[in-house]
């Protein structure tokens, strides 16, 4: 099992490499398992690789629950 994170593709730079804005912080990942991503998309990234496309509502969604997870951790 994996965490997969949700992001925002701003750019490609090349057929391998996108930049992606995850919770407002802006990395390099690998995109070649990938290869149908465009400008605009969101895609889960595990561990510097893009694993999947997804739609805006799921990227949303899965926002949300990151969102919630990261505040009961502030609880702790």
């Amino acid at each position: 099992m994996c965490l997969g994170v949700p992001a925002k593709v701003i750019s490609i730079q090349d057929k391998m490499i996108a930049q992606v804005d995850s919770f407002g912080v802006y990395k390099k990942i690998n995109i070649a398992l990938v290869p149908d991503i465009a400008v605009g998309d969101y895609v889960l990234v595990h561990a510097g690789h893009a694993l999947e496309k997804i739609d805006m509502a799921e990227a949303r969604e899965r926002m949300k629950l990151w969102d919630e997870l990261l505040a009961k951790e502030e609880e702790l």
